[in-house]
């Protein structure tokens, strides 16, 4: 029986390392595709193809996605941490976003087999909202260029998806962060970056009260709504989905519990977590609250976010403390974290990973 072709495109992200993990435990031909070197679990189960490539460049797109019965379009473009500030000046931030997936289109109409594409989409795509918990059904209004590009993409896949060229589904994603499961993981994030601060003892800084609230998804959670996805085509295609805890945290809750996994680990007391102005280019969107309910998605496929918050944050913890992190001086520098820094559905990830 020949085995199926999955492709990973932005393998070498954050979210893309964990997908392509979760992915290599099955019988399939899987083709991890990154800018950087995507890193694959020894002793997988399937036959993995490393490929390395700008899918901005012409034709990469066709060439990385040769023969794929299912896509998993994991790619993000990132310019630093402002980078949803940064798209409505950037048009590097379009191409990757919302130009790929038409490259993507084009190839996949070219061919005679209809695979399944899954995209990642973010949750703050729904942009300024009243509700205080996101089901789905909400209109979109996207306040950022950021998460407009994310709504041009997914609405692209709705529309190849009617027209017969795929089998298109958005995962709205949750507020991703790393628990370290994943080597070279460790340090992207507003989470790990955090954790860092904490670690060499620095104050954790955020803007005003810290009582906005997010869904924080562990990435690794994440990769199997994608590959739960992938086994769910029929009952997914068409349309989006939210995945998270369905849990809200605050920005000073995080911050604090990243302080006291810290201090657990390295029995010094908890850093302080000290609020700070927003600077001027804070936005509407900063103060917006975006936690989901994930019940529509459990239902049509039985997954269920598994790790806890707390958990999670004494594994990274542990791991930067394991690898000698705890010496060395945060590389975020002065950063002052607002909501919108911890708002990304794949924060970490590089253009065209």
């Amino acid at each position: 029986m020949t085995r199926p072709t999955v492709v990973v495109l932005g393998a070498s992200g954050m979210l893309g390392t964990a997908v392509t993990r979760e992915l290599s435990s099955r019988p399939i031909r899987l083709r991890a595709v990154g800018r950087r070197t995507p890193t694959v679990p020894h002793g997988c189960v399937a036959d993995v193809e490393i490929h390395r490539a700008d899918l901005t460049e012409p034709g990469e797109v066709a060439r990385a996605t040769e023969g794929a019965d299912a896509v998993m379009h994991l790619v993000a473009h990132t310019a630093g941490a402002g980078q949803w500030r940064s798209a409505d000046r950037d048009t590097a931030a379009e191409r990757v976003t919302v130009g790929l997936v038409h490259d993507l289109v084009d190839v996949l109409a070219a061919r005679e087999r209809t695979p399944v594409v899954v995209f990642a989409g973010t949750t703050s795509q729904v942009g300024r909202t009243t509700a205080a918990v996101l089901d789905g059904t909400e209109e979109d209004h996207p306040v950022t260029e950021y998460d407009r590009q994310k709504l041009a993409a997914e609405r692209a896949l709705e529309t190849a998806t009617a027209e017969g060229v795929l089998h298109g589904i958005t995962l709205r994603l949750g507020t991703l962060f790393s628990q370290g499961t994943d080597p070279g993981v460790q340090d992207r994030g507003v989470v790990a970056g955090m954790t860092r601060r904490a670690l060499a003892g620095e104050p954790l800084t955020m803007w005003n009260d810290g009582s906005v609230r997010r869904d924080l998804l562990c990435v690794d959670d994440a990769a199997r709504a994608f590959v739960a996805a992938l086994d769910n085509t029929d009952a997914l295609a068409g349309r989006h989905w939210l995945v998270g805890t369905g849990e809200a945290t605050s920005v000073g809750e995080l911050f604090t519990a990243i302080a006291r996994a810290v201090s657990a680990h390295t029995g010094r007391p908890p850093v302080p977590v000290v609020s700070v102005p927003p600077p001027a280019e804070s936005i509407a969107a900063d103060v917006v609250d975006f936690v989901v309910d994930p019940s529509a998605f459990q239902r049509a496929t039985g997954w269920t976010a598994r790790i806890p918050l707390a958990d999670a944050l004494a594994s990274l913890a542990g791991g930067h403390t394991r690898t000698g992190r705890a010496e060395y001086t945060s590389d975020t520098g002065g950063i002052t974290c607002g909501p919108d820094m911890i708002r990304s559905a794949h924060s970490g990830t590089a253009a065209s990973e």
